[in-house]
């Protein structure tokens, strides 16, 4: 760029965010909308300047929360920043004017294909856990249990006091545990489980998932950028992807993929079931479900509504998403959404022969080849570009709020 069109373009930014801090300086209820218009129209001009300032001509590969961190900074009137006493009416329009943001940044594909890529990097803590994990063999967070047995790693979910219901501190293991496998040459396959519950109703059980924490979004606990939507661009997008690495062989991929495998013990609600679209192999026991009730709880079941019309056709992906349908394992229509169910007490014996038939050396190019017909990278972008609007919006809206209010005193228990 010239110098005298890089001095049109830095007017023309000036003068808008200039018309975004004046209208910010008279915010109120009435002019908030037309605030959002500004900051809408702002990014939808100047999204890849903006995005190219920020990570210094995408030399930088900043993640989502390090890329709004120094958004807020540089341009507080177009990423307002926390403040020190933040109300929940603040952080609701703070994160919603985070999504207008992300919105822009992802709807360009220049700047959008960059920050899905950066999102690829193997996180700071997993580089930091390697070498320990590729000499045990294990880790054990929080919230997951990764274990290397046989060149499989077994990844189990293992928050035996919500039932594996997802909140920040869980994306962030199990976005540490994914990495883990893609980055130990000795691991050739991941396997997903759920692990034993002490919760009274399903004491010594296995459980897969019961989706978002509805405790910890109704104590303001879940977040946009830290939960919606990393989970989506990090370690669900890994277990698509895989994970970008730097290696001599680069050029024949920028990513190490593997082949993943998923056995659903009991049921995979929500966000649990929004995973099983992603993987490789699905099996479930006899007696288990699944179901994606976000429209009931109020929001917006992440990629579901991109990835279960393609996986199980439109229709069905309506009568789940739209109106609640869960799907027993032993229905005709599971079978859609799950390769292989077996009886409860053989889920071990199945998920063994779905790992070995996945070591063969053909599998991993051809699932890369199946997932770049099915979820291009262009239309993954397009779709979270808007969800993360969509979601921010949903995410504090007041319906939303007075669902999860009825979860606030106890443990969410689903109905069998």
């Amino acid at each position: 760029m010239t110098t005298e069109a890089s001095d049109g373009l830095e007017t023309h930014l000036c003068r808008d965010l200039t018309r975004i801090a004046d209208a910010v300086a008279r915010t109120g209820e009435p002019t908030a909308d037309r605030v959002r218009r500004l900051r809408v129209a702002f990014m939808d001009r100047h999204a890849d300047d903006i995005y190219d300032r920020l990570t210094d001509g995408r030399s930088a590969r900043p993640r989502l929360a390090e890329l709004v961190a120094a958004a807020a900074d540089a341009f507080p009137a177009l990423v307002p920043p926390a403040g020190p006493a933040e109300s929940r009416a603040d952080k609701a329009g703070r994160e919603i004017d985070q999504g207008i943001f992300l919105r822009g940044v992802l709807r360009s594909p220049a700047a959008g294909g960059h920050l899905l890529t950066s999102m690829l990097q193997p996180t700071e803590r997993a580089l930091r856990l390697l070498p320990a994990f590729r000499r045990t063999g294990v880790l054990q967070t929080t919230s997951v249990r990764l274990e290397r047995r046989d060149g499989v790693a077994h990844l189990t979910m293992c928050r035996d006091d919500c039932l594996n219901a997802e909140d920040n501190l869980q994306v962030d293991d199990m976005e540490t545990a994914v990495d883990l496998a893609l980055l130990d040459p000795a691991v050739q396959v991941g396997v997903v489980r759920g692990g034993t519950m002490t919760h009274p109703r399903y004491r010594g059980r296995r459980v897969f998932s019961a989706g978002i924490n509805l405790k910890a979004l109704h104590a303001g606990e879940i977040s946009l950028v830290d939960f919606l939507l990393r989970r989506e661009l990090g370690y669900i997008s890994k277990l698509v992807r895989g994970v970008l690495v730097e290696r001599d062989d680069a050029w024949r991929s920028a990513t190490v993929e593997k082949p993943w495998v998923a056995a659903v013990d009991t049921f995979a609600i929500g966000g649990g079931c929004q995973l099983l679209l992603v993987f490789d192999h699905v099996i479930a026991g006899a007696d288990a479900y699944v179901s994606l009730p976000a429209a009931q709880e109020g929001i917006i079941p992440g990629v579901s509504n991109l990835r279960l019309g393609q996986v199980a056709g439109p229709r069905l992906a309506r009568q789940v998403i739209l109106g609640g349908r869960r799907i027993r394992a032993t229905e005709p229509d599971a079978r859609l959404l799950i390769d292989e169910v077996v009886e409860p007490d053989v889920v071990d014996a199945a998920v063994g022969r779905a790992a070995d038939a996945l070591r063969a050396p053909a599998v991993v190019p051809n699932r890369s080849m199946l997932n770049l017909a099915e979820e291009p990278l262009e239309a993954f972008r397009a779709y979270v570009a808007e969800f993360a609007l969509q979601q921010a919006l949903r995410l504090h809206a007041e319906d939303v709020g007075d669902k999860a209010a009825r979860f606030s005193g106890a443990a969410p228990v689903p109905t069998s």
